[in-house]
């Protein structure tokens, strides 16, 4: 809690951040906000952590089948029928050969279900009823309103479904029910990106929304990276075993997360929850009680007001033409992103480099764009930090083809790299902008709409990678070329740095009407 001599009604020493008794009449709960959360402290730091943590256990469900889903290695038993360099076990009877190791058996789905002979379409079933499982979760769950359960539940039932799922899945007898749980936990964790990143920025002021928006990106990575540290671990046990060591300790989370973490302050004022605001807000900020009172007792309560928040749905995205051309141009440019970010490292067999090594560098290379990306969001516009990230991960891209075409492999793999990191920094500035560019009734449902795109453009990315096999390094151009074209729509947008959030529809059409400085009022 902050010293109570702190200026009432003041989030800094300057005459111009007071609340001047001209501006009562329409002070709304986003100055409440900027007022309160002017500052970043170790309350808001934790709220934040425990939140984004969602995230790192979200990489691993996503990646884990990497290794559960992996082709084991085998030896031959009777070397009379069996050679080990061209032989086909497929050609062989079962016992000349055998997989590796005591508890090899069982170590992957291939295994443990004897899918080594099966076509390539079922071995890779599990695969694709995930995505299918994200993409139909995605737009269906998308439906829900904005009013419904709050940030924090549907987080909550998210994180815990997918946990739970990660736990059944492990009991899995054939690969038809284990591809079915695969689709179910796609669909569970199909927006719990989403959930994190509205839940996390609606509660920090408008500073330190860049800072606090990269945390759950950074886990994300941090989570994808220590699978690889438990998939070695249990190298020697079944896919089983690598299922329930990530999906139990994500459902001990899910319940500390429901337990420990406070919900949306901006949702709840939305639906009339004023007192729970507050509250929420006496725990996070260093705002002393009085000042919060104070705050609280400027906003009108009139029931107009509290009901304001119920009538919204993801329709009016659509039914509003300036949220239809808004919502339009950032699913366009995520498209773009999405075919990039996830196309690039499929098409790196095409370059002349050890697999193994450029997967490892692409990896690696996300990092310095959490430190970046804030950097970019404090200093420079948000439009123009997009659309320049774009522009050169295009070119670079483009670039990477040109060169590799040439003979010059290794400095193409440099611009592959290069063109990765900007497709992971449009990511990340696209999912700070969407925030800011859409008020709290539909927040996330614009958020969920912009990721279904990327993940969309993801979904492409394989087939365009697969023309690497007759043409090698032509989708480095396709990558390149999708993010600079779709990048241009960038140019459409509003500018939204140093803005603030509103609330409503209404709220949001007045300040674009009066222009980026003004405030949302009611």
């Amino acid at each position: 809690m902050a010293d109570s001599s702190a200026p009432l009604l003041s989030q800094g020493d300057e005459e111009s951040d007071k609340i001047k008794p001209e501006e009562v009449s329409g002070f709304t709960f986003d100055k409440v906000m900027e007022q309160s959360l002017s500052s970043f402290g170790f309350s808001q730091f934790v709220q934040t952590f425990l939140v984004g943590f969602a995230s790192f256990f979200d990489s691993q469900q996503i990646f884990i089948t990497v290794f559960a889903d992996a082709y084991p290695t085998w030896h031959c038993v009777d070397r009379t029928i069996c050679n080990p360099v061209d032989s086909d076990i497929c050609q062989l009877p079962r016992s000349a050969w055998d997989w590796d190791d005591v508890g090899s058996k069982g170590k992957s789905i291939i295994s443990s279900f004897g899918l080594e002979c099966s076509s390539s379409l079922l071995r890779d079933l599990p695969t694709s009823a995930f995505y299918v499982g994200c993409v139909v979760g995605g737009f269906l769950l998308a439906m829900i309103p904005d009013t419904f359960l709050g940030r924090k539940k549907l987080l909550f039932f998210s994180t815990l479904a997918t946990s739970l799922t990660g736990i059944a899945i492990s009991l899995s007898p054939n690969v038809w029910i284990y591809s079915l749980l695969k689709f179910m936990i796609g669909f569970a964790r199909s927006l719990l990106g989403t959930y994190v990143v509205v839940l996390i920025t609606e509660r920090v002021g408008t500073r330190w929304r860049p800072r606090a928006g990269m945390i759950p990106f950074t886990l994300f990575v941090l989570g994808f990276m220590s699978l690889s540290g438990i998939a070695y671990i249990a190298r020697n046990f079944s896919w089983r075993v690598l299922y329930l060591c990530t999906s139990i300790p994500a459902a001990i989370y899910s319940i500390l997360l429901y337990l420990f973490a406070f919900e949306s302050p901006r949702w709840l004022s939305m639906v009339g929850r004023n007192e729970e605001a507050k509250n929420v807000l006496e725990k996070i900020s260093k705002t002393n009680k009085a000042t919060l009172v104070s705050l609280f007792a400027l906003l009108p309560l009139t029931q107009e007001s509290k009901d304001r928040g119920r009538k919204y749905s993801i329709k009016d995205l659509f039914i509003r033409k300036w949220a239809l051309r808004r919502i339009s141009t950032v699913m366009v440019i995520a498209f773009g992103i999405g075919m990039s970010y996830y196309g690039v490292p499929l098409a790196v067999r095409g370059v002349n480099v050890n697999i193994y090594v450029g997967e490892a560098l692409n990896a690696l290379v996300e990092l310095p764009s959490f430190v970046l990306t804030p950097f970019l969001l404090e200093k420079f516009n948000r439009r123009s930090s997009l659309l320049t990230c774009n522009l050169i991960g295009g070119i670079t891209g483009i670039s990477c083809f040109v060169l590799s075409v040439l003979g010059k492999g290794k400095l193409g793999f440099v611009l592959e790299l290069a063109c990765f990191f900007c497709s992971r920094m449009g990511f990340n500035l696209m999912m700070v902008y969407v925030v800011e560019m859409f008020p709290t009734c539909v927040r996330n449902s614009a958020t969920t709409m912009a990721r279904q795109a990327l993940v969309v453009g993801g979904i492409c990315s394989p087939m365009i990678s697969s023309i690497g096999l007759n043409v090698p390094l032509l989708p480095f151009a396709v990558f390149g070329a999708s993010l600079f074209v779709f990048g241009l729509f960038g140019l459409l947008l509003p500018e939204t740095k140093g803005s603030s959030l509103c609330d409503t529809m209404e709220e949001q059409e007045e300040k674009d009407r009066l222009g980026l400085n003004a405030s949302c009022r009611c």
